[in-house]
């Protein structure tokens, strides 16, 4: 296998910020865990980060620390740093990072209109000025009622109230962010990390949006910067030349008028080194995270921030750090071109906490990717621990390294999808031997389809084949499960891992030839099904790209329909039933290649159970290329030609020469039961036993292989 330090020299090589070295230039930046009681770390939180440093990261940036705690405070969960009782928990952290390898840097925030906990506890929020409304709140059709409940639980249900920042306030709010720091040194951190983005207070004043005062905090960049450039100032004169000091910095404002733009905030970066920045750390700010979170602060676009960083890489003589899905690749390029010097992996760090190393070995393959969808900080939205869908060891970190079974055992996994690969690639490493049938003739499952609609995917389902590979794993395709054959591989487990049941709707017209599930769609696309009821293209198409291998790959049938399909769409006019998470995915793939795309939602929302980020973009994404939506539609029956429906009492109709059911899914597993029956011992996972997607089929996953 090919050494990789030769293809990452840049990304892998000694750096320096301020007053420290660090080994390598990746950062993992703040990702808020919530794992801390009452402002203190816990032990959780440091097995965390622990975790990455161990696995090799060069310098780990803690999550959200306030540093006036409990006030401007956005969680209790959060560490705090305005008092030294907290300085035994950072301390902890800071040893145990140094001890694994890397350098400790805390994050410094006043969370400003943020701060749940000052509405929580009857304060008003600290601001530049009295808050705009955001002017698109339509996201909110898409919460459930669940969802809502817990978001607003964690304000208590009380009402926010706003306090506009008087000398008086902001003066010790520059005391706090000193001290604070002061508390780092003394705590043996190696750096901190002042937050001027995200909406939080020294953002809000940097920001003509959000700063409509007219004293000498407002009006003129310089005016807006003052805030910031005291506080860079105090903090340095707090800890000398002990501390590396970083400014996170919004290159950009999403999403409303009069947001900061790259100019104002490279001439904004000049000042902040002026005042003795040693680095800064740029992000992006999304004015109403309800209409463009994933712009920022977590874009769905791989380097998405890259150009923001090479502008003001051009303007500052301190190093710059790069943040938002910067992939090693992207940022290899990114250092060696000289466009920034550090590059940050949130999202990326939490799925693979040994990245670095396994750069630096050449294991590059064994990278597990973020698939980019956003489960992970749903969960900040009520104040949980993120839950990560590709590694269930995030916040557990016990989990990890497996132990080896007792005995090694003969385990037969029947399906060949994300649940089956993934409890087959767990069970392998703690020794057992590992049977996987399909009857299908590819691995992926439903992985597999929907990495045509959600192209992140195809990179998991890479990882699953490739480690699958490596670990020599028996995988045996085209072969279908019974209870006679899979007997007659005398296993001591059988786990089940079929999938979901999709069935046509027992409405008039839902057996015609045109009316396809996920099952028929999957056969279509892959080239393995009978098209003959669709038209002379797809059956040529069908046939040619099977011929060349071309439905073997989600990539390629991608490109190949987005370059012909849109001038000879699969159908001029597609209903889509069922607007969940599949059905607007598959309505969002046909719009986009010049398909009219009707979709009918049975409920109100759309795109449940996606993480409501990526549900927020998706269904804006879905006005942008044309759907028309129906939501608490009922499909009264489907004809050759149309698909007839109500909507509140009325009787409405769409053309429809393709049909696509992408409703009625339901977990079953009748082999599961035959071979109970019989005598065997059988687990089941995925969508088998409970329709859970991707999260669902690897947690159940780990669980059942850990206990095998």
């Amino acid at each position: 296998m090919t050494n990789r330090l030769q293809t990452y020299p840049s990304l892998l090589s000694p750096g320096t910020i301020g007053p420290i070295s660090l080994d390598n230039r990746v950062v993992l930046p703040a990702m808020d865990m919530n794992l801390c009681e009452d402002g203190e770390i816990e032990q959780g939180d440091i097995d965390h980060f622990v975790a990455r440093a161990a696995g090799g990261t060069g310098l780990i940036i803690t999550g959200c620390c306030a540093v006036a705690y409990p006030a401007g405070c956005a969680s209790t969960k959060e560490p705090g740093l305005s008092e030294d009782r907290f300085i035994p928990g950072i301390k902890a952290l800071a040893d145990a990072v140094h001890e694994a390898g890397s350098k400790l840097c805390v994050q410094m925030t006043h969370h400003g209109k943020v701060a749940r906990i000052d509405t929580i506890q009857d304060r008003p929020q600290l601001v530049p000025s009295a808050p705009k409304p955001p002017s698109d709140m339509s996201a909110f059709i898409d919460n459930t009622p669940e969802e809502l409940k817990k978001m607003a639980g964690v304000s208590g249900g009380k009402q926010t109230t706003y306090h506009e920042a008087t000398k008086d306030d902001l003066e010790w709010l520059v005391r706090m962010f000193a001290e604070a720091a002061g508390r780092v040194k003394t705590a043996g951190g190696d750096a901190v990390e002042i937050h001027v983005a995200h909406n939080y207070v020294l953002g809000a004043f940097l920001s003509r949006y959000s700063n409509q005062r007219t004293d000498e905090y407002g009006g003129s960049l310089e005016n807006r910067a003052r805030l910031t450039v005291e506080v860079i100032r105090a903090v340095k004169d707090a800890v000398g030349g002990d501390l590396a000091v970083i400014v996170r910095l919004a290159g950009q404002e999403y999403g409303e008028t009069d947001g900061l733009t790259i100019e104002e905030s490279t001439a904004a970066a000049v000042m902040f080194e002026q005042a003795g920045a040693d680095a800064i750390h740029v992000t992006g700010t999304a004015l109403n995270a309800f209409a463009n979170f994933t712009d920022g602060p977590l874009p769905d676009k791989v380097g998405f921030y890259t150009d923001n960083a090479s502008v003001i890489k051009r303007a500052v003589s301190i190093p710059v750090i790069t943040v938002g899905r910067m992939l090693p690749e992207v940022g290899e390029k990114m250092i060696a071109e000289g466009r920034t010097d550090f590059v940050a992996m949130g999202r990326q760090l939490l799925a693979d906490p040994d990245l670095v190393n396994k750069l630096e070995a050449g294991r590059t393959e064994q990278i597990r990717p973020c698939i980019n969808c956003y489960v992970c900080v749903q969960e900040n939205f009520w104040d949980a621990t993120p839950i990560c869908a590709v590694n269930p060891a995030l916040g557990d970190e016990a989990l990890v390294p497996f132990v080896r079974g007792a005995t090694s055992k003969n385990v037969v996994v029947v399906g060949a999808g994300p649940g089956g690969l993934e409890t087959a690639r767990v069970a392998t490493e703690r020794g057992h031997r590992v049977t996987v049938i399909d009857k299908t003739d590819r691995l992926g499952g439903t992985l597999w389809f929907s990495s045509l609609t959600t192209p992140d995917n195809e990179r998991l389902l890479k990882w699953l084949t490739e480690e699958v590979t490596r670990l020599g794993i028996d995988v045996r395709l085209n072969t279908e499960a019974t209870s006679e054959s899979i007997r007659a591989l005398d296993p001591d487990v059988v786990v089940v891992a079929t999938g979901a049941v999709r069935e046509r709707p027992a409405i008039p017209g839902g057996t015609l030839p045109h009316v396809h599930t996920g099952d028929s769609m999957r056969a279509l696309m892959t080239g393995t099904g009978d098209a003959s009821d669709q038209s002379l293209f797809l059956r040529v198409a069908g046939k040619l790209g099977k011929l060349a291998r071309i439905t073997t790959s989600p990539e390629k049938i991608r490109t190949l329909s987005r370059r012909y399909l849109k001038f000879v769409p699969m159908a001029k006019d597609v209903v889509v039933i069922g607007g969940s998470l599949v059905g607007l995915e598959l309505a969002e793939f046909m719009a986009e290649r010049g398909s009219h795309v009707t979709l009918l939602a049975e409920g109100q929302q759309l795109g449940v159970p996606m993480a409501m980020p990526r549900r927020w973009t998706a269904v804006k994404h879905a006005r942008e290329v044309g759907l028309e939506v129906h939501r608490n539609a009922t499909v009264q029956r489907i004809t050759p030609k149309t698909v007839e429906f109500v909507v509140d009492g009325k009787a409405m109709s769409a053309k429809a020469r393709m049909v696509i059911v992408a409703s009625g899914v339901s977990a079953a597993a009748p082999l599961a039961d035959q071979l109970a029956d019989s005598g065997l011992d059988v687990r089941v996972v995925g969508d088998a036993g409970s329709v859970d997607y991707i999260e669902g089929a690897i947690h159940t996953a780990w669980k059942v292989a850990t206990e095998l």
